[in-house]
């Protein structure tokens, strides 16, 4: 790739990172500061940094407990910060869970909760129901990872399985006001699907669930698919009068970050076209779209004259099938690559957060000489995709993205650049 046009990619990313700052997202929605104490309660990758966000702005005393990936926390002086796995649960999670249990008992109604909520909180909150362990509610993350179902269909599971999720924590938090500052990472940005709603509760019931595992196919625990069956530890509703008086507000999200990104692109002198920021399905079914559509501009120009970068994010899913290494961003770019070969274009595909599932990196790049360049090594681009092994197609290759954990996440970003 054209050291020029990976500059110009990665300058896109970081104007779209740019955009959820967590200082800059917060500032505009905090509420009035209480008669009683503010409580701070938060989950998710960038939810250290919101928390010591929140401590440079606030006017008052704080006290609580946000929780994030392990490598993600940062310095607060008032807010502790708890360190888990994700995206599989550990009992540092369980026991971050507990805590923040702890925290919101024994509230009144002068008190405030703020909740700081942002993607990756699913994973990093687990408090199975019941009889369930900690192994089920892993072994169930595991099955819902390799499923390939959308996120909203994971998180629909997810809640029905939980003592945290589904608004249970606001729940906890009663008669003290809830305020939910939400960093959305989904599709839409229904408040409730980020992080599986432990302060914002839905419509979804236990059987919406179990259709949603049979609809999709979900090799489910046994354990776990019997606790779906049964009537116990449901998820209060939203009319639930423990809910009064909340407020939930998204303070940044994937479209405010693609807006950023476009304008910094038409700043540089070319044009910008976002194609959604909410899409969704699998990666390199995904890839195949975009590849589609950035072929057409490239050899006819339509439906968008050149030169233009096309721009989209929402979050796409991998059906796993292979042993390899990869993310859904690298596996998105593998399949792009292998069906843009020849042209000339460039691409970068990244998770916002700075990470691409598991991986140490948050994406890569390509071009129109990305899969040969493979053949070139000995590999074949084909068979690693077909692996799920995007990580190491582009690890040869060099051309692997790895900003480092960014302290925000607004979902996927992708960047075709045809000049």
């Amino acid at each position: 790739m054209k050291p020029e046009d990976r500059s110009f990619l990665e300058g896109l990313f970081k104007a779209a990172v740019a955009a959820a700052d967590p200082e800059k997202a917060l500032a505009a929605y905090l509420p009035a500061p209480p008669r009683g104490r503010t409580i701070v309660i938060g989950a998710g990758k960038g939810a250290a940094q919101l928390a010591a966000a929140l401590e440079r702005l606030w006017p008052g005393p704080l006290e609580g407990v946000v929780v994030t990936r392990y490598g993600y926390g940062c310095a607060t002086s008032q807010i502790r910060v708890i360190e888990a796995a994700h995206p599989v649960p550990d009992e540092a999670g369980q026991a971050a869970s507990a805590a923040l249990f702890d925290t919101v008992a024994g509230l009144t109604s002068d008190d405030l909760v703020i909740a700081l909520m942002c993607g990756g909180g699913s994973s990093l909150l687990p408090a199975p129901p019941g009889d369930l362990t900690l192994e089920d509610e892993a072994a169930l993350n595991r099955a819902l990872l390799a499923s390939g179902a959308p996120i909203s269909v994971m998180n629909a599971i997810r809640k029905q399985v939980s003592r945290i999720k589904g608004g249970r924590l606001a729940a906890a938090c009663h008669p003290a006001r809830v305020v939910s500052l939400i960093v959305s990472d989904v599709p839409g940005d229904d408040p409730a699907q980020v992080a599986s709603g432990p302060t914002v509760p839905d419509w979804t019931s236990r059987e919406d669930a179990r259709r949603l595992v049979e609809t999709w196919r979900i090799a489910l625990p046994p354990r776990v698919a019997a606790w779906l069956t049964a009537d116990q530890g449901l998820a209060p509703l939203p009319d639930a009068p423990c809910f009064q008086g909340h407020e939930v507000r998204v303070i940044a999200s994937a479209r405010l970050s693609l807006e950023a990104a476009a304008n910094r692109a038409q700043a540089e002198g070319v044009p910008a076209m976002i194609l959604s920021d909410a899409i969704e399905g699998e990666s390199r079914d995904v890839a195949l779209v975009h590849a589609a559509i950035a072929r057409e501009v490239a050899t006819r120009g339509r439906p968008f004259a050149r030169p233009v970068v096309i721009l989209s994010g929402g979050e796409t899913t991998v059906t796993l099938k292979g042993h390899g290494r990869g993310g859904r961003n690298s596996e998105f770019l593998l399949s792009f690559a292998l069906a843009t070969e020849g042209l000339e274009l460039s691409a970068l595909a990244a998770d916002t957060d700075g990470i691409d599932g598991s991986e140490d990196n948050a994406g890569a790049f390509a071009d129109g000489t990305t899969a040969a360049r493979l053949r070139a090594q000995g590999r074949s681009p084909a068979d690693m995709l077909a692996n799920n092994d995007a990580y190491s197609a582009f690890a040869v290759l060099d051309e692997l993205f790895v900003p480092g954990p960014t302290g925000t996440n607004v979902n996927d970003f992708r960047a075709v650049l045809i000049r």
